[in-house]
């Protein structure tokens, strides 16, 4: 598995501030991203739990437009690995063997919410998605 992450970065802590910064790194092109985005119709996202606080992996269907990802979750607002982004917004996204970390943001308005089930719709087809997913109250999107 190739991990995306080359380096850590930090600024020490002072004074002024009091802060420890950690900046991450990222090699991965976003041509080489999408390409791998293309090739196939699942990614394993990972949450860290919101009462266990381990790395809770899942595959998950998505959709993506220009450099955001988009997420439906299954049950809506029920839907466990939600409530754990709600919680942690940091997220671990894998696709064919390449992992990448990512904030995920919440998206609860209905005009929102209804664009993005518009993009499943074409990906998955309308019957799949009626067949799987339960509640439309919310979606996720992932900058890339």
């Amino acid at each position: 598995m190739q991990l995306v992450i080359i380096a850590f970065g930090y600024k020490k802590r002072t004074e002024q501030n009091p802060y420890l910064i950690f900046t991450v790194y990222n090699n991965m092109s976003k041509g080489d991203l999408h390409q791998k985005l293309d090739s196939e119709s699942e990614i394993t996202l990972s949450v860290n739990g919101r009462k266990s606080g381990k790395d809770i992996p899942r595959p998950v269907w998505f959709a993506y437009e220009g450099s955001m990802l988009y997420l439906l979750p299954v049950q809506g607002s029920d839907t466990n690995w939600y409530k754990n982004l709600l919680s942690n917004p940091m997220l671990k996204i894998s696709v064919n063997n390449t992992e990448i970390l990512a904030r995920g943001q919440p998206i609860t308005d209905s005009t929102g919410v209804k664009e993005i089930i518009k993009k499943f719709k074409s990906k998955y087809g309308e019957g799949d998605i009626k067949k799987y997913y339960t509640k439309f109250d919310v979606a996720v999107e992932v900058p890339l």
